[in-house]
């Protein structure tokens, strides 16, 4: 039996989650909580397997309360937020940066057409969370202190020419990719393109929320657009993603790989297709095997491959699914990731053209 605890100012949809959680037999609502303060207190008195989190809230917000619990007490947590203000979006990916692994929108109302399978994703959430192993985050003044500097890695090979970089990733991915991003400079040499798994809603908040961390622009990829040298290029809701040979993106409405789309697997096979072995390309952290299989493909034909490591990872299913497979070049944390990347741009590997 999964025990959740339900953070939500608002009595209406705190009754509401609690109903959607309690219609299933695995799971039982042992407390709730209208703020963050009272969070932190029933975190302690209820010792709960998962935590959903509000945001918006009186007194302590779920920002504040979510560092709090992963400073002291940490707890799966699952952001459920009723906002779709992009703005508005990016402090729930800080809260995701400070320790939570999920966001989801509220359930769509009873008697909405949405409201069955939106219900249906809150409850397998909380199910996948609650085998998550967290550990506890540093308190904000030691987290924000200097990190030092990667040690330099050398490339064991390098691409003739990394004229694309392609990443994965799914749970734990967003404070994972924000890490690689920042660590990378402006005149970065090659386009970069991702799937990031992610409840439908949030890509915009999620793409807000990164352009504040890195000095690369970063988009939501639309159809037909070239990809260009220095960029980072999202996959949007609902679409599978690839990159075709004359470096335009191309989303499809193809069927979901996996189960997912957008697909890592879709999108790394148009690279393996169309770039072979000028392209670098990994995985992070994330729940699965989506994209191992085409990771391996990628290195068979010469890019450069990397998978992150366990001990960095929230989730090691995507990243170990391909160790396994020995798809992986390089088995790094994300600023390694960073330096490795930096590096063959460094050493003049870069080299952007259209085919």
């Amino acid at each position: 039996m999964i025990k959740v605890l339900v953070v939500e100012d608002s009595p209406a949809v705190r009754e509401f989650l609690i109903h959607i959680l309690s219609a299933d037999p695995g799971i039982r609502v042992i407390a709730t909580a209208h703020d963050g303060e009272a969070a932190l207190e029933a975190v302690r008195r209820h010792r709960p397997d998962v935590i959903t989190m509000d945001i918006h809230m009186p007194k302590m917000d779920g920002l504040e309360a979510t560092r709090r619990i992963m400073e002291t007490d940490p707890r799966p947590i699952v952001i459920v937020s009723g906002s779709c203000d992009p703005r508005e979006l990016a402090t729930t990916f800080e809260a995701i940066e400070a320790g939570a692994l999920a966001v989801l929108p509220r359930p769509a109302g009873i008697g909405h057409a949405a409201h069955e399978a939106s219900a249906r994703e809150l409850v397998q959430t909380v199910k996948l969370m609650s085998e998550v192993r967290v550990v506890r985050r540093w308190p904000r003044a030691r987290r924000d202190a200097p990190a030092p500097r990667p040690e330099k890695t050398e490339p064991a090979h390098a691409p003739a020419k990394m004229r694309i970089v392609a990443i994965g990733a799914s749970t734990g991915g967003p404070p994972a990719l924000h890490t690689l991003l920042a660590g990378l400079p402006n005149a970065f040499p090659a386009p970069i393109v991702i799937v990031q798994h992610m409840a439908t809603g949030f890509i915009q908040g999620f793409v807000e929320w990164l352009r504040q961390s890195t000095r690369l622009p970063v988009h939501v990829a639309a159809h037909g657009e070239p990809v260009l040298p220095g960029h980072v290029y999202v996959a949007p809701d609902a679409h599978q993603m690839k990159v075709e040979r004359g470096g335009r993106i191309a989303l499809t409405g193809d069927a979901p790989e996996n189960g997912l789309r957008p697909s890592v697997s879709y999108l790394f096979r148009s690279i393996a297709d169309n770039f072979g072995g000028d392209a670098v390309a990994g995985l992070l952290t994330g729940m699965g095997r989506d994209g191992a299989e085409e990771l391996r493909l990628l290195k068979e034909k010469g890019a450069i491959t990397f998978a992150q490591d366990k001990n960095s990872s929230v989730v090691h299913g995507m990243p170990g699914e391909a160790i396994k497979l020995d798809a992986a070049t390089f088995v790094l944390p994300p600023d390694k990731i960073a330096a490795v990347l930096v590096n063959l741009a460094n050493n003049g590997h870069a080299q952007w053209r259209h085919s």
